[in-house]
């Protein structure tokens, strides 16, 4: 026996395929593991800090989207521990039947004053929140028009439904314009991201709200990499253009600026209502636990009463942004925290993130799907937190690897 798994010669006289033959001829991952270029699953053994612990050595995380420094505030920590000590450590169903908690309601009318918005609903995670809505919404008579470069979720959102499913080209708004008039006088809901996750460039919402209004379109924005990080006050996409009273629906996420896990949708009360009784990925789902509830709901308070802490994150971002121009370095069309260094290649992608881990730095890479064939990049993302001086030793760890690699 080699541990390889043995068909029954019945079956396979039979003509049949093993389900399981995909995964013994996937061979790609080991391969980078035993090159000792494997950048996945490593593991932390700390909070999500601006330095944090890989086996044991110190290393400046540019890699978390921690964007506000939350996940280990103190605040933040000790209403978690709170509602664990008043409502355990679960719900033990849905949000639908049993598991809706008093501090589940609180959490969606402050998330709805916070947004601006009528109404919210809270779901276990973030993805599941674009899984359910988009689900919810379109039926097999509509048409859902995403992004090109719009998140996992959305694109699986978009496969859940029963509507047809047309893309256009990223950030392109006279793409968005003909697939638009391609399709008038069917229900419509165009889906972007606020802020796009691999390259850090933000949706031209203006735009998108003209095409929408014209074509009687509504319109949904992931704000998952926005909340906490663009407009004045941190409430995102929306406020940074100052259009929050014209998207119909908000989508967040806990996992990035809030500190937590989860996520939620904002809108119209009765949007939210028709969501809230047809969205199987919240009715069919676990309820979020009161400690990440709690920890959400501390978040958006330090949210609004510190400030000081937007400001620091985008004085790192500008920081960070002009050193890697002035090293040399390709960087994408980030205009937020997160700042993309173009490499090109796969190999030599993963190559530069573990030459920088061996310098103490660590930082993120993505390749295809995630990013076009050809464009691999490594992706850097900035907190509140980070100090110049960490700052500066993350530029010094650049230059050296961006040299070695012929990056600069």
């Amino acid at each position: 026996m080699d541990g390889r798994l043995v068909q029954d010669p019945s079956v396979a006289m039979m003509g049949t395929t093993d389900i399981f033959e995909k995964c013994l001829r996937f061979n790609a991952a080991r391969e980078l593991q035993k090159a000792g270029f494997y950048p996945f699953f490593r593991v932390i053994e700390s909070a999500q800090d601006p330095e944090v612990l890989i086996d044991g050595k110190k290393m400046i995380m540019v890699g978390s989207n921690n964007y506000l420094g939350l996940t280990n505030h103190p605040k933040v920590k000790e209403a978690a521990l709170s509602a664990i000590r008043k409502y355990g450590s679960g719900c033990a169903g849905s949000r639908f039947l049993n598991g809706t908690l008093d501090i589940h309601v609180q959490l969606e009318e402050k998330l709805a004053r916070f947004m601006r918005k009528e109404a919210a609903l809270v779901f276990s995670t973030g993805f599941q929140v674009n899984l359910g809505v988009i689900s919810a919404l379109v039926g097999k008579d509509d048409i859902v028009i995403m992004d090109k470069m719009d998140h996992a979720s959305i694109v699986d959102g978009c496969r859940l439904s029963y509507g047809e499913v047309k893309r256009f080209k990223h950030n392109d708004m006279a793409d968005l314009e003909r697939v638009l008039s391609e399709n008038n006088g069917r229900g419509k809901l165009v889906v972007v991201d606020g802020v796009f996750s691999m390259e850090g460039d933000i949706i031209e919402l203006p735009e998108v709200l003209k095409l929408t209004k014209k074509y009687g379109a509504r319109l949904m924005v992931d704000d998952a990499h926005g909340i906490g990080v663009l407009g004045k006050t941190g409430r995102g996409t929306s406020e940074h253009f100052g259009l929050e009273n014209a998207v119909d629906l908000v989508m967040g996420t806990y996992s990035k600026s809030l500190a937590s896990i989860g996520g939620f949708i904002a809108g119209d009360e009765s949007v939210i209502h028709y969501i809230k009784h047809f969205a199987r990925a919240l009715i069919f789902s676990a309820s979020p636990p009161p400690a990440s509830v709690a920890a959400v709901s501390a978040a958006v308070d330090i949210i609004e009463n510190e400030p000081e802490r937007l400001e620091t994150l985008w004085k790192n971002t500008h920081k960070m942004l002009k050193g890697f121009k002035d090293l040399g370095f390709r960087v994408g069309p980030s205009r937020t925290p997160i700042i993309p260094i173009i490499v090109g290649e796969d190999e030599a992608a993963f190559k530069a993130i573990i030459m920088l881990q061996e310098e103490g730095v660590f930082a993120n890479v993505a390749v295809s799907p995630a990013v076009p064939p050809g464009k691999a990049l490594i992706r850097t993302s900035y907190m509140a937190t980070h100090t110049d001086e960490q700052l500066d030793k993350v530029l010094d760890a650049f230059r050296k690897v961006g040299k070695a690699i012929g990056l600069i």
